[in-house]
Parts: C-alpha cells; structure tokens; sequence
C-alpha cells in the first residue's frame, strides 16, 4: 500500500482525497490544513487523521500530494523533498521562476518522482487526440471561465492559461521564438482577461485567449495542421477530427468537395471518449510513477517550462501597461 499525506483539503482538496480513496492500492494517512473549519469538515466526512504540521505527516507518509495555494507551493515542495519522499503538487509549480528552478534541481538530484498537477492533460477529450501523430502548425484555444474568487490570489495567465501552456508545449515539438500578450485587470489586481501569441521556431504559432469574468464558460482547443483539423472541448469532454480521408477510419462520415486537382474526399470522425475523471486519472498515474519507477507524464520540467512561458506572458502584459 502506497501512503499518500495531503496538504490542502479546501475545495480541489477534497476532490483530491475522493479520487485518492476511489484508487486501489493507496493508504490515506491523513491531512495537514491550517485552517480548523476545513479540518473538522474532512474528519467528519472521510474520518481521516488531522496532522498538527506538515513535517510530522510527512515522516509517516511516502508520498505528499499538495493542493495549497500557488503561494505555498515552494515551501511545501522543498519540504517533501529535502525529506526524500515524493510529491504531486498543483500548478503552477510554484509563484517564480527561481522557485520553479530550485524545484527542478531538488528534485533531480533526490531522485524523487516529482509530478505537477496539469490536469487537462488527463481530459479524456485530449487523451483521445494526442496519439493520432499530432503536428499543429496553427493552435487556436480560448479558456473562459465566470468569476470565482477561488485563484485569484494569481493572475488568470496562472490560474487559467497555464492549462493550455502546458499543453501546446506537450504537441509543439520546438523552443518558442516570440511571444506578444495583451491583458486588462477588471476585477482584481492581476490581468483578469489576457490574448497571449506564441510563434516557435517551427512555425507553428498559437493564439491563446483567457478569461475568469466571462458570461460563459468555454475550454476549447483547435489544432491545424498540413492534413487535418482537430477541435478538442475540454468541458464538454468531446473531440473531433476532419481531415483528408485515405481509409483510416471505415466509420467516419465522408463526403467529397471539387477542387482545382479533382475530387477529394473529407472524413470526419468523433473519437471514442472513455468515460474517465481526469483528477482521479493523473493521480493514478502518479502512483503508477512511484511503483513502477517511471518519469511522471508531467514532471517538474515540464512544470518549469509552463510556468516560464506564463511569465514571459506576463512581462509582455506588464510591458503594454494594459493591467496598470
């Protein structure tokens, strides 16, 4: 049995400690929350054991999943760490790039497995897609969320856009060139809406749009390539591909359209979505990890890297004094 501890059992928190009792294999220990309210919640409706300090959870624990706010991210990290256990931490990796590198470097040289929580990677809409030998040259992705006061302790770059950072830099196989960003903050001290263009060295450029004040919500992702069209909606867990039929799929719907060369025929097909909650699928995969002495799907590196274009973002923002 696997002993996880965990850190923060605030709104995802709680997620995070369903989908760990719903996970074969795993030993619950307990939990460490400063805050009182939210421990007599947790002891109550999962009996598990309050730890008065995260050192004294950590000694009896093999694994540390950390869902605390980004400002606690590093000192939590450093701590599991430096103890040798392994830990699953939320994004973004941490609130700077210094933290982020320190966090690398820790990690690399204790060998533990280090996994940063990017979700939507996980989201059985991407899942479905990502193997279909993914080569996007123009990436189109609006992410637009109604306000909640929950993550507004960091701007919405890092509380919303980082998903679809983390992302394109997992299908982009190319260092980013130039970025330009523009953003406004509306309702609180950070940019609350934010376009961000990021142009690699292949080509492949994405439009990246974020919101955390819209009417809506919205998570969608299109990706254009030499030979096809695939549009992935995170939130309503569907996906589509259109591209040149050659017989891949004797299913897809097809039909043809004249062009200057003759015929050519268009295949459409949805993919099978497996029915799977993301949360509970990364967090298994993190368990996988340790057991089976594998990389994590998203390691500390691929943490740093997010949270490193975020920042880049984030200066262009600042830059264009849109957020003053």
């Amino acid at each position: 049995m696997l002993k996880i501890g965990v850190f923060g059992v605030g709104h995802l928190g709680k997620f995070h400690l369903q989908n760990w009792k719903e996970i074969p294999g795993v030993e619950l220990v307990g939990f460490y929350d400063p805050s009182d309210e939210q421990a007599r919640l947790v002891e109550a409706s999962f009996g598990l054991k309050r730890f008065p300090d995260p050192e004294s959870l950590i000694a009896v624990a093999e694994a540390i999943d950390i869902v605390a706010p980004t400002d606690h991210h590093f000192d939590l990290c450093e701590r599991v760490v430096r103890a040798g256990k392994h830990v699953f931490v939320e994004k973004p990796i941490s609130e700077t790039l210094e933290q982020a590198r320190a966090l690398v470097k820790l990690a690399q040289e204790s060998g533990v497995k280090f996994q940063v929580g990017h979700v939507e990677r996980f989201n059985p809409a991407f899942t479905a897609v990502k193997d279909l030998g993914l080569q996007p040259m123009f990436i189109e992705v609006h992410r637009l969320a109604q306000f909640n006061p929950r993550g507004t302790e960091v701007s919405v770059i890092l509380d919303l856009m980082i998903h679809d950072i983390d992302i394109i830099l997992s299908l982009v196989n190319s260092d980013v060139r130039s970025i330009s960003a523009s953003g406004v903050a509306v309702l609180t001290d950070t940019p609350d809406i934010a376009n961000a263009r990021i142009e690699f060295h292949n080509g492949c450029v994405a439009n990246l749009t974020s919101s955390r004040i819209s009417m809506k919500k919205m998570r969608k992702m299109r990706l254009f390539q030499k030979d096809a069209y695939i549009g992935i909606d995170f939130l309503e867990k569907k996906s589509e591909v259109i591209q040149l039929d050659q017989g891949q799929d004797p299913g897809a719907f097809t039909f043809d359209i004249p062009t200057p060369t003759g015929n050519k025929t268009i295949a459409i097909r949805n993919p099978n979505i497996p029915d799977h909650n993301a949360i509970g699928q990364e967090l298994l995969a993190f368990k996988n990890c340790i057991e089976q002495n594998t990389r994590p799907v998203v390691n500390e590196t691929d943490g740093l890297h997010a949270l490193d274009v975020a920042h880049r973002i984030l200066e262009k923002i600042a830059q264009n004094g849109h957020h003053e």
